[in-house]
């Protein structure tokens, strides 16, 4: 009888939980280190002031924020890249991340995104059909594809969003 053992089912689970978890803190970390190295007072950084918020909700220690601020306003080896890419039927993508290693991160990203049939872009290509509102990317043309390119894309993202250093994957579909 295999499965049988009710330790062994609630170690995998609490094990991929806590891996899922892992991920976002270390996303969530990155990102407040970012917004800290502008500012490191919350309350005259808005957008470092919003990440410390939305840390709390997902239950990062306090602990670990205040490392990731004080990080941040020691070192700064971290920084911002920004992968533009073309998906099927034409579609646009802005994949947004943070690293401290860009030549290592954009190579990475660029393999996922040509072992799912994307192809990466040159910088400037694709950001010309998004704007940037309240520090937001949204697009500015929309676009209609078929179902199975949605589903294709839907995988594709949640791949590359797997990445440790990718924070967010935008893109112009409907």
């Amino acid at each position: 009888m295999s499965g049988h053992n009710k330790w062994s089912q609630i170690k995998n689970k609490k094990g991929a939980a806590d891996q899922k978890r892992g991920v976002l803190f270390s996303k969530l970390l990155k990102a407040i280190s970012i917004a800290a190295r502008d500012e490191t007072n919350p309350d005259f950084n808005p957008r470092l002031r919003t990440l410390v918020e939305k840390a709390k909700e997902n239950n990062v220690p306090n602990e670990n924020i205040d490392r990731a601020i004080n990080k941040a306003a020691e070192a700064g080896n971290l920084e911002e890249v920004i992968i533009e890419a073309y998906g099927p039927e034409k579609s646009a993508f802005i994949i947004l991340g943070i690293t401290d290693n860009k030549n290592r991160t954009v190579s990475e990203v660029k393999h996922l995104l040509s072992k799912n049939g994307f192809k990466p872009a040159e910088q400037g290509s694709v950001l010309w059909s998004f704007e940037k509102k309240d520090g937001e990317w949204t697009p500015q043309f929309q676009q209609s594809i078929s179902d199975t390119a949605k589903e294709k894309i839907r995988e594709a993202i949640s791949e590359v969003e797997e990445h440790a250093d990718v924070q967010r994957v935008i893109t112009n579909i409907q």
